[in-house]
């Protein structure tokens, strides 16, 4: 892939899930997997699934190496079985760890969306991209003979690509593991999902986000508290927000609610252009979801009675109780929540001006504002 195009496994600003040294968090998902290891009940397809950015695809490139460096467990022999491994843990120093860092691990085959022949990076992954792993399931087999695929993310596949990977969970190869990324498991199809074992990933607390963006070597915030309330426990997210500045403008929508229901028209007209700007298209896309999530916690306020804890801007738990002190505000604000969204993406979808869809959108939250 050209160098100057996106990974499409790899979240902006963070290193690249192969090169993760600690994954933080998600010790239950390791500790589930690597049972089924030392008991002998290794599925063939893992699919692995939750919130964007939590660890997914960290995860998998754990397994396919603990997987490769790890020897088949021995029956008891004259002087027993070794003990079973107690973590997926592979040393940095392992001929394996070596050979995924440089991209050249015979027993590994990753899946994600290719390049196009105009040299633009597929919205799918396409049929073309899993039948490459016929040709991989030809080759002689490692030290071990074991092979794993990782697919990244799953839900990226079209119909076709679904079909053949089925085929092959349908009739695995010997000693293969395939695991699947799985943002939207409900994407794919129900024949896929029956054939895998499902690891659940959840949300970080706010220890392990700190420990894993100091990790990826991002700049830590000033109120943390505020970027894991808007991040809802995603290191990916987090990174987002840090990278395009999303806890400044989502401070800049709160202070525009705060306005309502007289609306602070300079204000809303200045969010709107900042999102028009050449380029900005990252940012806009930061605003639409940050305008969801402001909409989501509006509505949780008024079904709870008070405001999402902690505060995710300034000034957010005064203003949210103001606008939706009640759970006849919570619905208004969730029926809201769903039309924008699919106003806001419909627009999007079809190029509409963004300035014009935030400022329509900005209008549609003071008229359910003055409806108090």
């Amino acid at each position: 892939m050209s160098d100057d195009l996106p990974a499409p496994d790899q979240a902006p600003g963070a290193p690249h899930p192969r090169e993760t040294e600690h994954l933080f968090g998600q010790e239950e998902a390791e500790a589930t997997f690597l049972d089924a290891f030392n008991s002998g009940r290794l599925h063939h397809g893992w699919m692995l699934i939750g919130p964007q950015g939590v660890g997914k695809a960290t995860l998998a490139w754990r397994i396919a190496k603990f997987l490769l460096a790890t020897p088949p467990l021995e029956d008891d022999g004259l002087f027993g079985a070794p003990p079973p491994p107690g973590s997926l843990e592979i040393g940095a120093d392992h001929p394996v760890s070596h050979r995924i860092l440089a991209g050249a691990e015979p027993g590994l085959a990753a899946i994600t969306r290719s390049v196009n022949d105009n040299g633009r990076l597929r919205d799918q992954i396409v049929v073309d991209d899993i039948r490459k792993l016929n040709r991989f399931f030809g080759l002689s087999a490692t030290d071990g003979g074991r092979r794993v695929v990782i697919v990244d993310a799953a839900d990226d596949m079209n119909v076709s690509a679904a079909n053949a990977l089925l085929k092959m969970l349908e009739e695995p190869p010997a000693r293969t593991t395939i695991l699947l990324i799985a943002h939207q498991p409900s994407r794919l199809l129900p024949t896929i999902r029956s054939r895998c074992r499902t690891l659940r990933l959840s949300p970080l607390s706010p220890d392990n986000m700190q420990a894993a963006l100091q990790q990826a070597g991002a700049p830590l915030p000033d109120n943390p508290d505020a970027l894991s309330a808007l991040a809802a426990g995603s290191v990916g997210a987090a990174l987002r927000l840090i990278s395009l500045g999303g806890l400044q403008i989502y401070q800049e929508l709160v202070g525009i609610l705060d306005s309502m229901p007289r609306l602070n028209r300079s204000r809303a007209l200045a969010l709107a252009e900042a999102a028009a700007q050449r380029n900005a298209g990252e940012k806009f896309q930061l605003l639409m979801t940050l305008i969801d999530i402001a909409i989501a916690r509006l509505a949780r306020t008024g079904a709870a009675g008070h405001a999402p804890l902690p505060e995710a801007a300034q000034g957010e738990a005064q203003c949210f109780a103001r606008l939706s002190p009640t759970p006849h505000h919570a619905r208004v604000w969730a029926e809201l929540g769903v039309s924008v969204t699919a106003r806001m993406r419909h627009g999007a979808s079809v190029n509409l001006d963004p300035a014009a869809l935030v400022l329509d959108t900005v209008f549609k939250m003071q008229e359910t504002a003055a409806k108090g």
